[in-house]
């Protein structure tokens, strides 16, 4: 009924127009302070997801790499040894979402959704055809469904008593939360994981399971059997643990599944999800016999793994700090991903020898929140897309970036603090924009099959990569992770096809002017906007370059700026190339705020300064009840534009399609 009911509500609105609001409160002012009336109330500390901390770029290598380098490429891959398996699909980055922070990323309730975050998922489903998402992490295992919460609250927490360096709280949650993402994935294509509570293996908690399937249906794609089961024992679940008795656990999970007759699929469990950073590595989990036994109940094999830590200076460990400006080059060169990958090269052959999916279910810049100054930043953003590709090239079939709040550096996107709500908009991370670029690197036909090149010398300061699908070449990946504003570092990088290279290629750049930048991170020529700006829809004119080749020698010459990451497309006439805003967007329709609110007229708005232009009963007091007639609606005037708190504020919206 939901359903039917947004989907007339959606058909109100056809287009939408651009609009400027001015005279909103300054954004990221301080909450509780006044600088004109001089208040002494204390500032509000500025939390980590809006964190400005900008590093030095790290310096430059020397020796140097060549600046102009070849490679040589074969247009068949029926020629090309050592390529990825070809399952390789766009919606290769996923989302892993903390279970605690659901509310303020996805939603409120199933009804009022985050219109940002539908607008990000239609962004990726246009490139890839779908996207995943995992509801979970460490605050699954305590999780719990009740039959209601206070005041008609989908989600709340409580003290789960865990002794976890990052304090991990119980969720409870009511069966809304299944209705929510079914909603979603009736306007996005998402599939989704859940996890199921690890916390008591002698009562288990099946709940999750059952309202999923129900509720969920066909886009429920796994239930993770539990998260990080290496750290058990040391975070105090467990007295003892070892992976024998993991795989124990996991049997006796199978068992009181098989007997429970609301869940009617048996076979979509994901395990193990080791930490690796734990005690554990996955070959010890294997060696229990863990394929074998359970391959006919599993959906996928997992692992879990963080490249490093901040966990000394976000909680007090009392373990040495790691100094951001220090880490900072480790993350700018082509060995972070060879070295993060390199030990699960033996389980992905397992997995495929099992016919399985393998998923990174959750990773990131840094566990407990990544760094500041380079987790949020275009450097982190470069990262993640070699990241992204070196598991394509081992056979990885999904990794899922965590997202952590508001108190984390590393999201891919964040509301708005609550109290900021009414004139700020969301905020979109750097690696969102990695997310995007794979998408389209690897495409929706599902038969992209990627090989590191391992180009210019082996240089790890310029790697590369070429991507073919049907079997053909299409696409080669050329990145520069050095930052040099001279333009000495600048690549030129000579692409040679000998079997007959095209008259063009086209070019699609992510560009910014430092690694070190958090702002004005554009792919082709258009950005989602700076920190509090974002509102899911890019913005700007799609640009793509078109370089001529010359067919003679078969040779195509690009150019990759120091920093610089380019996608260089050879078939002209591919999809993506015409892909910038998503043509399927999703705008205000309902509204929770009604005092403190103005509507405008949105001609005169268009063409006014914001001193004038607004119709003479449009002005009102914002005090409630100072002025009676003072105006309290919402603006359709035939271009589906909703004008007040709710457009800025990212309160959250039920449907209505923009195209």
């Amino acid at each position: 009924m939901l359903i039917a009911a947004l989907a007339l509500l959606g058909s109100a609105f056809t287009t939408a127009r651009a609009v400027t609001v001015y005279g909103q409160i300054p954004l990221a002012q301080t909450i509780g302070a006044n600088p004109s009336a001089g208040s002494a109330v204390p500032p509000t500390k500025t939390l980590a997801a809006y964190d400005k901390t900008v590093l030095n770029p790290p310096a430059l290598p020397s020796p140097p790499p060549a600046a102009a380098y070849t490679l040589s490429l074969q247009k068949d891959a029926g020629a090309v040894n050592g390529l990825s398996i070809p399952h390789v699909g766009g919606s290769f980055w996923g989302f892993s979402v903390e279970m605690s922070v659901i509310s303020q990323v996805l939603g409120k309730n199933s009804s009022l959704i985050q219109v940002p975050f539908l607008n990000l998922m239609a962004n990726l489903q246009e490139r890839a055809g779908s996207v995943v998402i995992r509801l979970g992490g460490n605050t699954q295992e305590f999780a719990a469904m009740v039959p209601s919460l206070p005041n008609g609250h989908t989600f709340a927490k409580a003290d789960s008593g865990s002794t976890q360096t990052t304090k991990t709280p119980a969720v409870l949650y009511t069966v809304d939360m299944f209705y929510m993402a079914a909603n979603i994935s009736s306007m996005v294509n998402v599939g989704w994981f859940f996890g199921i509570p690890f916390n008591d293996s002698t009562n288990w908690r099946l709940t999750i399971a059952e309202q999923a399937q129900a509720i969920v249906g066909g886009h429920l794609l796994g239930l993770q059997a539990g998260n990080e089961p290496d750290f058990y024992q040391q975070f105090g679940r467990r007295v003892t643990y070892s992976p024998q008795m993991y795989t124990d656990e996991v049997q006796s999970l199978i068992n009181t599944m098989n007997q429970n007759p609301l869940i009617l699929n048996k076979n979509m469990l994901i395990g193990p999800s080791v930490a690796t950073s734990g005690t554990w590595t996955p070959e010890q989990v294997w060696d229990t016999g863990f394929i074998d036994r359970f391959k006919d109940n599993l959906y996928a094999l997992s692992v879990e793994h963080y490249p490093n830590n901040n966990c000394a200076a976000q909680f007090n460990t009392g373990q040495p700090i790691e100094v951001p400006q220090d880490v900072f080059p480790s993350y700018l060169t082509h060995t972070a991903a060879v070295n993060l990958v390199q030990p699960y090269i033996h389980s992905t052959d397992l997995a495929q020898a099992a016919g399985k999916p393998f998923i990174m279910f959750e990773t990131n810049t840094a566990s407990c929140g990544g760094f500041p100054g380079i987790s949020d930043t275009y450097g982190a953003a470069l990262w993640a897309i070699d990241y992204g590709f070196q598991m394509a090239y081992a056979n990885f079939t999904h990794g899922l970036l965590h997202i952590g709040g508001q108190n984390v550096y590393y999201n891919p996107f964040t509301s708005p603090p609550t109290n900021q709500s009414s004139y700020n908009e969301w905020t979109a991370g750097a690696i969102y924009y990695s997310t995007i670029v794979v998408a389209e690197a690897l495409g929706k036909t599902n038969t992209s099959r990627i090989i590191d090149l391992w180009g210019n010398a082996g240089s790890v300061y310029t790697p590369s990569y070429a991507i073919y699908e049907n079997n053909v070449l299409s696409k080669v990946a050329l990145f520069n992770f050095m930052d040099d504003k001279s333009g000495a570092s600048n690549s030129q990088v000579t692409i040679t096809v000998p079997a007959g290279a095209p008259s063009t290629v086209k070019v699609k750049y992510l560009s910014a002017d430092t690694v070190s930048t958090k702002e004005n991170i554009m792919w082709a020529g258009q950005t989602l906007g700076n920190q509090y700006t974002v509102d899911g829809r890019f913005r700007g004119s799609l640009n793509v370059t078109t370089i001529n080749c010359d067919t003679t020698a078969n040779t195509c010459v690009v150019p990759v700026n120091a920093p610089g990451f380019a996608l260089v497309f050879f078939d002209t006439n591919a999809e993506p190339l015409s892909i910038g805003q998503a043509t399927e967007t999703f705008a205000t329709t309902a509204r929770t705020k009604f005092h403190n609110t103005v509507t405008f007229d949105p001609a005169a708005l268009s063409t006014s300064n914001g001193h004038s232009g607004m119709s003479k009963d449009g002005f009102g007091s914002t005090s409630v009840g100072s002025i009676s007639k003072a105006t309290r609606r919402m603006t359709v005037s035939g271009v589906g534009v909703m004008l007040g708190s709710a457009i800025l504020g990212g309160v959250w919206i039920v449907r209505g399609l923009l195209r």
